[in-house]
């Protein structure tokens, strides 16, 4: 359990209708959380394995060994609809916009343009995200733990600059499935701090880490996500879309 993760009961307040699986916004002890039952995810043919919610609790421990603080604090609990991902919930800002929509070739100052399309009135926009450290750092995540559904509305910006991300239950596939709207950074270099982190990552992977991560994923899944990071520090950048017969941005992107 992380430190002054709450306990008691989990009450609920309501759900997140918009979601593809059940969602629900509640508190424990005067917390407001998200709680996914396990009840409430739907089979999934390319994620046969475990539950959506063991993934979401295995990225907040990547998140927690990279030192990053990409994912709030997630655990396994029980709620009125039974077992299920329990996270804390993080009041995103409204004036901020870390991913957006702009008009074709109009990149705001400090963000990175990903590619070009067209609205729904056929108008061309561009998809853009900031270029900050926390999105940076964030598109590493993605990378390692193979992140097959980083939209524009998982990304929470927060008042002091800080950038949460959210809905990890489609991550650690053994197929390479990335997906993201976070392309801005394709061929830059890691950083020594950068590097560092995901040192720190490989080092817990192969300690109490990996063994946590076993409980919640496949062997399989676990050595998978090993061989990705070494993979990474071993290229030293960022790395480009992969052509394949798989998208390379979820749709919808936001």
């Amino acid at each position: 359990m992380p430190d002054g993760f709450p306990t008691g009961e989990l009450t609920l307040h309501g759900r997140v209708l918009p979601a593809s699986n059940a969602t629900f916004v509640g508190e424990i002890a005067g917390v407001r959380v998200v709680y996914k039952p396990i009840a409430g995810e739907k089979p999934l043919w390319d994620f046969p394995d475990g539950t959506l919610a063991a993934r979401e609790v295995s990225a907040y421990a990547v998140s927690q060994a990279l030192g990053w603080d990409v994912v709030p604090p997630t655990v396994l609990g029980d709620g009125p609809h039974g077992p299920g991902m329990v996270q804390l919930w993080r009041d995103e800002v409204d004036d901020q916009s870390p991913v957006d929509i702009v008009a074709e070739g109009q990149v705001p100052a400090g963000f990175r343009h990903v590619f070009d399309g067209l609205d729904a009135h056929d108008q061309p926009v561009s998809l853009v995200h900031e270029d900050s450290d926390a999105l940076r750092r964030m598109a590493l995540f993605d990378v390692v733990v193979n992140n097959a559904d980083r939209k524009g509305g998982h990304v929470l910006p927060m008042a002091d600059g800080h950038r949460h991300g959210v809905d990890h239950g489609l991550t650690f596939n053994l197929e390479h499935k990335l997906r993201t709207v976070l392309w801005g950074f394709v061929g830059e270099p890691v950083t020594e701090d950068e590097a560092a982190g995901l040192g720190r990552l490989g080092a817990a992977l192969d300690g109490e880490l990996g063994a946590r991560l076993v409980e919640m994923l496949s062997e399989d899944e676990v050595a998978t996500t090993a061989k990705r990071l070494a993979r990474l520090l071993g290229r030293g950048t960022f790395p480009e879309p992969a052509s394949s017969r798989y998208p390379v941005i979820p749709w919808p992107p936001f």
